[in-house]
């Protein structure tokens, strides 16, 4: 028999300041009344007897934050050494993700989408499995949104033998880990991560920055390859994220249906206005520009990165003038795990308000996913909370000095307790 699970009294969460998401203010005082797992009521009016309070004094209530684009079970403890992406086995890579999930937790994001195993797993979706055991409560970690294994052609981006320039025949990836060429076999891929647990595809379009196999952004798979995997997810009713850095390749995959582009770096004025025009996110992971370690890359990659970085800097930018959907997105562990909160900083730097940053860590992500359930603080949401010092509308550095954080309306750091 399964054990019953004991009723939690109500919390009453208190703060000097809450911000409203839609409104772009601040509210002083910040009060939310929770139960089980879900905002009861704003600034509520009476509380039960039998609440528990939990005054966290002089901070910024704010909604859980979200990341687009991060893998967890990348990088992390003990990530020395560059072979580590070939040298795990699936379950210490797994045992790996439980590290990087609470990092990322305690860092204040409560949700992420895990964009694409790109190891060998023998058909394993580690983080379809990663995603079970937090919403079981076995581990500490965001909600996760799991793409299972990214689609890439041979020795496109996301081949992981190409990021080595493995010789021929080692280690050898099926279709079902995501190496599939040609309409038939990527719709097979498709298939196989949609059967086993995926909640998004993560689809390779372009080359990339460190990739071995030609210059950045230039197009990986054909115009009908991009169409036959956006239409076997859509009709799965799931989006597909495509890595595109190139114009020409960030245009055919918007032509083609894909829903979000990541990175978007060598976007032109007129392919970004058709992002507008179709409504199509871009997640641009652009403190990589800025905080990514290329010291031990191959000189042909560091040549590569220090051509695109700039350029990419002045697209987001663009993208943002121009009022694309820019949603929050890291790439972790390109840059560290935990250290998530710094994207939101880049954005700043990029030509986003500190609302607006906030917003595409909230409110964007939220839409990207489909969830109505999180994204802001308000009665019947999801109790995703977070708390910083100061006002985050001002200085969007405090973002970076989170000191509690609740998902679901469990506490999982409380630093005003600890102390």
């Amino acid at each position: 028999m399964p054990r019953e699970r004991k009723p939690q009294p109500p919390i009453h969460l208190r703060a000097a300041r809450l911000l409203d998401i839609d409104k772009g203010e601040l509210i002083a005082p910040g009060s939310l009344l929770i139960v089980d797992e879900r905002i009861a009521e704003v600034a509520p009016v009476s509380v039960p007897g039998d609440a528990v309070l939990i005054d966290l004094g002089d901070v910024t209530l704010l909604p859980g934050l979200m990341d687009m684009e991060v893998n967890l079970l990348l990088g992390g403890p003990d990530h020395r050494s560059p072979l580590n992406p070939v040298q795990d086995d699936p379950a210490v890579r797994t045992l790996r993700a439980v590290t990087n999930a609470r990092r990322t937790l305690r860092a204040g994001f409560t949700t992420v989408r895990n964009l694409g195993l790109f190891v060998q797993t023998g058909g394993l979706l580690l983080d379809v499995a990663m995603k079970k055991a937090v919403d079981l409560g076995w581990i500490d970690g965001p909600r996760v949104v799991p793409a299972g294994h990214a689609i890439t052609p041979t020795g496109g981006h996301l081949d992981p033998t190409m990021f080595q320039a493995f010789a021929p025949h080692i280690m050898p990836l099926t279709v079902e880990e995501g190496i599939a060429n040609g309409v038939a076999e990527v719709r097979k891929a498709v298939r196989y991560q949609i059967k086993h647990g995926a909640r998004v595809i993560k689809v390779c379009a372009s080359n990339g920055v460190m990739s071995h196999t030609g210059p950045a952004g230039a197009q990986q798979y054909s115009n009908e390859e991009l169409r036959a995997i956006t239409d076997e997810a859509h009709r799965a009713g799931l989006k597909v994220a495509a890595h595109c850095m190139g114009d020409e390749a960030i245009r055919n995959a918007i032509e083609a249906g894909i829903d979000c582009i990541e990175h978007g770096s060598l976007a032109s004025d007129e392919t970004l206005d058709l992002m507008i025009e179709r409504g199509t996110f871009l997640v641009a992971t652009t403190y990589l520009a800025d905080g990514m370690d290329t010291s031990r890359a191959a000189p042909e990659l560091q040549a590569k990165a220090a051509e695109v970085f700039p350029r990419s800097r002045a697209t987001i930018g663009k993208a943002i003038a121009k009022g694309v959907k820019v949603a929050c997105g890291t790439d972790a562990p390109a840059i560290p795990h935990g250290k998530n909160a710094k994207e939101l900083l880049a954005l700043v730097e990029r030509g986003m308000t500190p609302l607006q940053a906030i917003r595409a860590a909230t409110t964007v992500a939220a839409d990207l996913i489909d969830a109505t359930d999180r994204g802001r603080l308000d009665s019947g949401l999801l109790a995703d909370v977070i708390a910083v010092p100061g006002d985050p509308l001002a200085d969007i550095g405090v973002i970076e000095d989170v000191r509690f954080v609740m998902k679901g309306g469990k506490v999982f750091r409380n630093d005003a307790e600890a102390g």
